[in-house]
C-alpha cells in the first residue's frame, strides 16, 4: 500500500495529463549500470499509470556518448530522453541542444531545491537547469577488510599518498589466491580510464592546460602520474586491465578479485548489497589518495536525465523525468530493492532518511565527499577551466579520448609513457589551435 501511495504521488497530476492527452512512446538512451537496471525494472509502473510506453536503447558507456553526441549535434531526433553526464549537460544546454527544465522549480512536490546545489549547478548553464540527476558521485577507495586483515595491513583513517597506496597494494596483492592488489580503469575513453587518471594527475600536480590554454601533457607532472599508473597496474593489476572500465572493475571487485579499487562512490550501494555482491560484508572505504596536493583527487560526476530539444514528446518526457528523479522514486527503490540500493548523492532528504543511514552507513561519507569537491580549483596550480576529471569545454571529449587511447597503449606495452604523452601533447596543441584557444 505504501508503495502504491508513493507511486501515485511520484506520477502526480502530470501523469494524468499525459494519459488523457493520448499515449506516447518515448525512446530513452541509457547505460546498463545498476541504478538504470532498477529504473528499467520499475518503469512499467509509470507506463501503466500514464498509458505511455518506453523504448529503451541500452548502450555501453563509450558508445552511448558517441551515439547521443552524434544524434544531438545533427538534430537527428532519435531520442526523447538521454542519460547524460555533468560534462555534457551545461555545454549542450548552452548550445540549445537540450530542453530547459526550469519549470520543475514550479512543482512544489518535486522540490528541485532538495537537490544539492553543487549538483544542480553542474547540470545548468545560463541560469537554466538542463538535466535532473539520478545519482551523483565523487571517488574514494574501496578495500577488502578481510584481505587487509590477513595481510596485516591497517586501513588508513586519513588521506594517504599514492606512494603509500602503492606500498599497501604490494602487500595485499595475492594473485596465487585470485586476489589482485588493485583494479583500476584501463579501458580507453575520457569517461573511462581518464576518469581515474585525471584525478591521479591532479594529485601529482599536473593540469590539462596552463592559464593561456596551452596543453601541459608533456610536463614532468603528467609523466610522473602516468608512469606511476602503468607501473602500478603492470605489477599489481589483473590481466587484461586495458579492457576494463567501470562496469568490468565493479564486477571483478564484487566477485572478490580485487583488494583495492579507486572509483565512483555511487558503486558503494551495489558493492555493499548482499543481493549483488559476494564481498558485501567485507568492503569498506577510505579517501582517494593524494600526492603533491589533495586538490582534485576525488572526481565529481552526475549521471542525469535530459530531454533533447528535438524531442516531439516533451510533455511525456518531462513527466518521466519527474517520476524517475523524485523523492518518491527513491523511496520506491528503497522499498522494492532495499535501502542500500537507493541512488546516492542527489537529494538532501534522501541522505537524511534514517532508513538509508541504517542500511547504508557509508551514505554520510558519500555526501561529505561530494560536497568537499571544488571543480573550479582541481589542481595544485591555477587553471582556466572548470572540472576535476574533465575540462568543461567542447573540445575536451576528443582530446580526452585521444589521451586515453595513448595511455591505454602504454599500459599494454605498445609504446612508452614518453611517447604516449608526446603524442597526446601534439594532438592537444593541434586541437586547441584549431578551436582558437591558442593564437
Amino acid at each position: 500500500m505504501k508503495l502504491l501511495k508513493a507511486f501515485a504521488a511520484a506520477t502526480g497530476i502530470a501523469s494524468l495529463i499525459s494519459f488523457s492527452a493520448g499515449a506516447a512512446e518515448i525512446t530513452v538512451a541509457t547505460v546498463n549500470n545498476a541504478d538504470m537496471i532498477v529504473m528499467q525494472k520499475l518503469a512499467p509502473q509509470w507506463e501503466k499509470a500514464t498509458g505511455n510506453t518506453i523504448n529503451w536503447v541500452v548502450l555501453e558507456e563509450n558508445v552511448l556518448r558517441q551515439r547521443t553526441t552524434q544524434d544531438i549535434a545533427t538534430k537527428g531526433g532519435s531520442f526523447d530522453i538521454i542519460f547524460i553526464g555533468a560534462y555534457e549537460a551545461p555545454i549542450w544546454g548552452a548550445n540549445g541542444w537540450l530542453t530547459s527544465l526550469n519549470d520543475f522549480g514550479d512543482d512544489a512536490a518535486y522540490d528541485v531545491n532538495d537537490i544539492f546545489q553543487l549538483v544542480r549547478n553542474g547540470l545548468s548553464a545560463k541560469d537554466n537547469l538542463y538535466a535532473v540527476p539520478l545519482y551523483s558521485e565523487t571517488s574514494f577507495t574501496f578495500y577488502r577488510t578481510d584481505v587487509f586483515k590477513a595481510a596485516g595491513v591497517e586501513a588508513p583513517t586519513e588521506q594517504i599518498s599514492y606512494t603509500e597506496f602503492r606500498d599497501i597494494v604490494s602487500k595485499v596483492h595475492d594473485p596465487d589466491n585470485g586476489v589482485f592488489g588493485t583494479c583500476q580503469r584501463g579501458k580507453a575513453g575520457w569517461g573511462e580510464n581518464m576518469a581515474f587518471i585525471g584525478p591521479l594527475a591532479n594529485a601529482f600536480g599536473a593540469r590539462w592546460f596552463d592559464m593561456n590554454w596551452n596543453p601541459q601533457l608533456d610536463s614532468a607532472e603528467w609523466n610522473a602520474a602516468v608512469t606511476y599508473y602503468v607501473d602500478l597496474m603492470t605489477k599489481y593489476g589483473p590481466p587484461g586491465a586495458s579492457a576494463n572500465g567501470h562496469n568490468e572493475n565493479r564486477a571483478l571487485f564484487k566477485d572478490g578479485k580485487c583488494a583495492t579499487w579507486v572509483d565512483a562512490t555511487s558503486a558503494a550501494n551495489d558493492v555493499r548489497n548482499p543481493k549483488t555482491s559476494t564481498v558485501a560484508d567485507k568492503t569498506d572505504f577510505f579517501k582517494a589518495p593524494k600526492q603533491a596536493t589533495a586538490k582534485g583527487t576525488g572526481w565529481f560526476w552526475s549521471w542525469a536525465l535530459a530531454i533533447p530539444a528535438t524531442s516531439k514528446k516533451i510533455d511525456a518526457a518531462k513527466d518521466f523525468l519527474k517520476w524517475g528523479t523524485s523523492k518518491e522514486y527513491f523511496e520506491m527503490v528503497g522499498e522494492t530493492e532495499g535501502w542500500v540500493a537507493v541512488p546516492s548523492g542527489t537529494r538532501q532528504s534522501v541522505h537524511e532518511d534514517p532508513r538509508l543511514l541504517k542500511a547504508a552507513p557509508f551514505a554520510a561519507t558519500i555526501k561529505d565527499a561530494i560536497l568537499s569537491v571544488d571543480p573550479a580549483d582541481p589542481s595544485l596550480l591555477p587553471v582556466p577551466y572548470t572540472g576535476v576529471q574533465f575540462v568543461a569545454i567542447p573540445e575536451f571529449q576528443g582530446i580526452g579520448n585521444y589521451v586515453g587511447q595513448q595511455i591505454s597503449a602504454a599500459l599494454v606495452g605498445q609504446q612508452t609513457v614518453d611517447t604516449a604523452l608526446a603524442n597526446s601533447q601534439k594532438f592537444a596543441v593541434r586541437e586547441m589551435t584549431k578551436a582558437g584557444y591558442i593564437k
